[in-house]
Parts: structure tokens; C-alpha cells; sequence
């Protein structure tokens, strides 16, 4: 039976909520890492790679079993051997795993960043994707207030250096300690039960097993129950509200703008103290482009020792899409091989022109004659073109824009002895 050559092969598309990349986002993409990985040396943060695979209780734990993430988002399946394994929806709880496992406590405090995709079941939208990447700071094993502040100065010069601060407000609050926060959330239940009629589904949900969350609600019709709630300010002990004025001071003192926000929780039971989130409204709904907080609880809720951690995350994508200007690198150096004899040479200098720290490409396909109108369309620094004249390659320089980097061609063309 012969095969139907016009019948045509379906090409597989892309798995829905990711993304491919390439020219301008993937530059901006580029720009972010690269400015993350420069200031995360500033700040001491050593670099840390952990697995994108865990076993699910890692997140089960961490999360908290009722969560949407662990009960509907989760990427989790049984491997060959009958575990349960999740692709990572988040950083923090793989760092903590690790720290534990590794007996990292020997080197607390422990200041850590990393980088890299994440994954998560959820409806794609501008800025959300079902693989995600986030970059990730955290300090372990200090319980000092000056690590949460020294962490969110490291977050604001991040913004700034990327020049994405304009428009973007550090919102912050406390959780108070664990006795703080356990006499807040008893007064939180005894308030929203005074209103459960009148609260919608999600956050009648909540009520039982993380009140907190009410507090955030979107819902309208749970906003005005939730604006008359109590703040945490009243039930505050000494010692979180010493904390949370040590945490403000290191802000102040170096020179960070923040904003208080009495409705900012973190629902799960092992935070603590500081929560904090860097906002805007440059991105619609999705106000959030890095947020974090104090989760003193989470190491002893993965059978580790009770260990003080503090830690931010930031969507990539976020933060590139709010990135001003795409990050354009202009090429050092564009060639034009007119002549396929020239061919080597220009290999020879292309290959100079890198070992010096000068980018550099060429065009040596394609029809001799139109090579340079090619490379003319190329942004480049400088523009030459070769040809074989003789018996040797001449090069010409046929237009610069950048004066240091003519200055390193025209001294590497000199040693090669093209000039």
C-alpha cells in the first residue's frame, strides 16, 4: 500500500501556558538574570542550585495541604518506584528541604539566591504562565531583623538597577510573633463567625482552617467584613513590635521607601514577623512583582530544627515586562567576506576579536556581491568588509559608532597585520 505523500504530518504545538522565546523578550529575559546574579554579589548571596523535581510532601508540608497550589495547581504524578514526585511550584520549601538534608545549619546564616523555572497548574494570563520562572533569595538560620531589612534593601536596588523602581511601592507589615499572631487570628475568627452569613464561599472555606486569608479577599462582597476586621497592632507583644521598628529603622537607614500595610498576611502558620510585597499597577490586576516575608516555622514543619529564614521571590517575566527598553546589545563588530578567499582571515580576526572580550559575526554566505548590503542591516559597532586583493585579505572599516571599541579593532587588526 503506498503512503499518501500529500497527506501532511501534524506538527505538535506547544504545551498551553509556556512560552518560547527569542530576539527582544528573551534579551529582556536575559537582562533580568544577568542584573539579579550582579547585585546578589553585592549582597554576599551565595549561589545555590537545588532539584526541579522533590518529593510532593515537600510542598504538601510547606504549602499547607488545603491550599489551592497542593489541592489544584500542583504538577504531581508516581514515579516508576510508587513515590510521589512534584515539579517545584515554588523555591522555598526545596531550599529548606536542602538545608536540612545537607546540614547546611553549619554555615548559618545562610545567604542564598537562585534562579529558574517553576511550575504550576493554574489559568494562563498576562504574566502567568503554567511553567514560570522566578528568582528566589532567602536567609536561613538568623532571626536578626536586620537580615529582613538588609534582604529588602538587596530586593530595592534590584528594582532600581533595573531601572523598573518608578511606579513600583514596597507595601509592608508584621505578623508579630507566634504569641501575636495567635491572639490576632482568635480575634479574626471571633469577628468574621459574627459575619459568616454574609461571607462568600471561598472565605467561609478559609474560616476554619487559614482566617488570615479572608483578609485579602477579592470578593466584594467580603471587602467591607474584612476592612472592619482588626488590625494586628493591638495584640502585638513588645518583642514583635521591637522587631518590626528594628526592620523599619534598616529600611530608613538605608534610604529604602516603604509603606505600611495593616491588611498584608501570610496565611500559612509559620510565618512570622515580617510581611512584605513590591507592587504595581503598571501590569493591571497582577499587582505583585516581588514579595516575601519572615517564615520562622517552616524548617521544624519539615522535621528540621526550629530555624529562623527569611525570603523573597520575583516573577522573570514580570519584571521583564516591565522593564522600559528592551536590553539591545549591539554587536562589537559586523564583517562583511566579499571574496570567499578572505574566508579564513575573516576567521582569524573574528576569532582574535573574542579572545579580547569584542563580539563579533560575520556574513560569508549567500551571494558575494549582496554579503554587504546583509551586514549593513545588522547593528553592529563597526562594519568592515573583506576582500582578496592580490594575494592577501585587505580589510576596510567601513563605519563605527562606538570609538573604545574602534580602538581595540584597529589595535587587534594592527597585530594580525591587516593595517
Amino acid at each position: 500500500m503506498s503512503k499518501d505523500k500529500s497527506a501532511k504530518i501534524p506538527t505538535p504545538q506547544a504545551v498551553r501556558g509556556t512560552q518560547d522565546m527569542l530576539g527582544d523578550f528573551a534579551d529582556r529575559f536575559a537582562h533580568v538574570v544577568d542584573t539579579f546574579e550582579r547585585v546578589r554579589r553585592l549582597y554576599g548571596y551565595k549561589r545555590i542550585e537545588v532539584p526541579v523535581i522533590e518529593p510532593t510532601a515537600v510542598f504538601a508540608r510547606s504549602l499547607g495541604e488545603t491550599t489551592d497550589v497542593v489541592s489544584k495547581e500542583m504538577y504531581s504524578f508516581e514515579d516508576r518506584g510508587g513515590e510521589s514526585i512534584t515539579l517545584r511550584p515554588e523555591f522555598t520549601a526545596g531550599i529548606a528541604r536542602a538545608y536540612i538534608t545537607n546540614g547546611w545549619q553549619q554555615y548559618a546564616p545562610l545567604k542564598v539566591a537562585t534562579h529558574g523555572p517553576l511550575f504550576r497548574y493554574e489559568r494562563p494570563q498576562k504574566g502567568r504562565y503554567r511553567q514560570f520562572h522566578q528568582l528566589d533569595a532567602e536567609v536561613l538560620g538568623s532571626d536578626s531583623p536586620l537580615a529582613d531589612a538588609e534582604l529588602l534593601a538587596f530586593a530595592d536596588q534590584l528594582l532600581k538597577e533595573l531601572g523598573i523602581a518608578e511606579g513600583v511601592t514596597l507595601t509592608l507589615n508584621t505578623l508579630g510573633d507566634a504569641a501575636s499572631r495567635d491572639a490576632w487570628r482568635a480575634a479574626l475568627v471571633e469577628h468574621f463567625e459574627a459575619h459568616r452569613g454574609n461571607l462568600s464561599e471561598d472565605s467561609l472555606a478559609r474560616l476554619d482552617k487559614n482566617p488570615l486569608r479572608i483578609l485579602d479577599s477579592k470578593d466584594p462582597k467580603d471587602r467591607p467584613i474584612a476592612d472592619s476586621a482588626p488590625d494586628i497592632d493591638a495584640f502585638l507583644t513588645s518583642e514583635a513590635e521591637d522587631f518590626f521598628g528594628a526592620v523599619t529603622a534598616g529600611l530608613d537607614a538605608a534610604g529604602v521607601a516603604w509603606e505600611r500595610n495593616a491588611r498584608l498576611v501570610r496565611g500559612l502558620d509559620y510565618y512570622r514577623h515580617t510581611a512584605f510585597e513590591f507592587v504595581t499597577d503598571r501590569l493591571g490586576a497582577q499587582g505583585t512583582v516581588l514579595g516575601g516575608g519572615r517564615y520562622d516555622g517552616l524548617i521544624e514543619a519539615l522535621g528540621g530544627p526550629p530555624t529562623a529564614a527569611v525570603g523573597w521571590a520575583a516573577g522573570i517575566e514580570r519584571l521583564a515586562m516591565l522593564l522600559a527598553e528592551p536590553n539591545d546589545e549591539l554587536l562589537n563588530v559586523i564583517m562583511a567576506v566579499e571574496d570567499d578567499l578572505a574566508i579564513p582571515a575573516a576567521q582569524n580576526i573574528a576569532a582574535s576579536l573574542r579572545a579580547r572580550g569584542l563580539s563579533a559575526d560575520m556574513i560569508a554566505t549567500g551571494s558575494a556581491r549582496k554579503r554587504y548590503d546583509k551586514a549593513t542591516k545588522i547593528n553592529a559597532h563597526v562594519l568592515m568588509s573583506l576582500r582578496w586583493v592580490g594575494d592577501k585579505a585587505t580589510v576596510r572599516t567601513q563605519s563605527a559608532t562606538n570609538n573604545d571599541v574602534v580602538a581595540k579593532v584597529t589595535a587587534i587588526l594592527d597585530d594580525l597585520g591587516f593595517r
